[in-house]
């Protein structure tokens, strides 16, 4: 069994900007590994397998569930998993380090309660949810389809803010950035 450690856990709607604040974290702060999550989706532009995602067919999913080797998943989008292997966190304890997830709102909330105390969640939260639209059309990665049941997921998720540790405020990036980093220290160091 490995030794447990501690887990750090970004949530938002999509379009927050949780992963820009979470790799901003990796670069600056020594100590956090990237907790790589599953998922049935295809890959993304510049996506690599066992980087940014385990891209594995659903197939594989359902039987990895069935194994019970997640430690949270869900269907986020309409036949479209996300997970977190059970293996991914034990690696990442096993090489002395603190795990740090960029997670949709409903898996981030699975972990911080299964690991409690060992786990700070914090909600990135957008100025509005009109700049968060703007923010997802901006990117022209989705189709109208797409878009809307991302619009409609995100006005559900912005709900769940209270029930995080920490909402932090993404009004201004870098302002944003600096604040996470004071987090992230600080919880590392708590004993």
């Amino acid at each position: 069994m490995t030794k447990e450690g501690k887990l750090i856990i970004f949530s938002a709607p999509s379009g927050a900007g949780k992963t820009t604040i979470v790799h901003h974290l990796l670069k600056t702060v020594p100590g956090l590994e990237f907790s790589i999550s599953a998922t049935t989706r295809k890959a993304r532009g510049e996506e690599v397998h066992a980087k940014d995602y385990y891209f594995i067919s659903k197939e594989e999913f359902l039987h990895r569930i069935a194994k019970k080797q997640f430690v949270e998943f869900e269907e986020v989008y309409t036949g479209t998993f996300y997970g977190t292997l059970r293996t991914e966190i034990e690696r990442i304890w096993k090489s002395g380090k603190t795990v740090i997830f960029d997670i949709d709102v409903e898996g981030g909330m699975h972990l911080k309660r299964k690991y409690e105390d060992q786990a700070l969640a914090i909600f990135v939260q957008p100025p509005s949810l009109e700049v968060l639209k703007e923010r997802l059309a901006g990117r022209g990665t989705d189709s109208k389809e797409k878009l809307a049941e991302r619009f409609i997921k995100a006005e559900k998720e912005l709900n769940y803010a209270p029930q995080f540790d920490i909402i932090l405020k993404n009004y201004d990036l870098q302002t944003a950035c600096a604040e996470a980093e004071d987090l992230v220290k600080n919880f590392m160091t708590a004993s």
